[in-house]
């Protein structure tokens, strides 16, 4: 089994490209899914966390925001929250990939942000930059709902720069020049991984 790490900075479009991947019918490992579902009512990090950061959670699940302000405002705390979300995001992994080899999945894809800047490249066999234009990123970013210049630095500050994560990858695909352009690149990339031997 072949498993591609894809990443991508805030608004390169990752996440779309992430669901290219499983229309073609790659099982697809979401890091940022995987955070929500141990956040959420009765999740796995909602015990854990309620005895290091108490007011972030309330009605038995973890706001989010709360304890986003938390670490904005105490950037220290953030290895607190590492020290707990981490090993239970790498357990759901673990799962994921076990049922993909038991379902004789020739390919998988994991799909997360920070792959770099958390060592998880080193558990892929190949890894995919999702990237687009300087420009395009900043146009898509600032047009979410409540995002700021301010914010959107914030993001990149802790992110490595785009170049980087080129100069590192294995495999780009652009996402600036549409959709249907990203999609033959990702059906491409998926022929040529699965006929290829790790």
């Amino acid at each position: 089994m072949i498993i591609l790490g894809l990443t991508g900075s805030i608004g390169m479009g990752k996440s779309t490209t992430a669901s290219m991947f499983a229309d073609f019918g790659v099982p697809v490992y979401d890091a940022d899914a995987a955070v929500h579902a141990i956040y959420a009512e009765g999740g796995a990090a909602v015990v854990p966390l309620s005895e290091v950061f108490p007011e972030a959670v309330q009605n038995n699940q973890v706001q989010r925001d709360i304890l986003r302000h938390i670490i904005t405002e105490s950037p220290g705390r953030l290895r607190e929250l590492e020290a707990v979300v981490h090993p239970l995001v790498a357990k759901s992994q673990i799962a994921f990939r076990s049922e993909a080899v038991a379902n004789n999945a020739p390919l998988v894809v994991l799909d997360i942000p920070l792959l770099y800047e958390t060592g998880g490249d080193s558990r892929c066999d190949y890894v995919a930059i999702v990237t687009t234009s300087a420009e395009e990123q900043k146009t898509r970013v600032l047009s979410r709902p409540g995002m700021t210049e301010q914010a959107f630095e914030q993001i990149l500050q802790k992110q490595l720069p785009d170049a980087e994560k080129r100069a590192r990858a294995d495999f780009i695909i652009n996402t600036g020049f549409g959709l249907d352009f990203a999609r033959k690149h990702v059906e491409a990339l998926i022929d040529l991984l699965q006929g290829m031997k790790v």
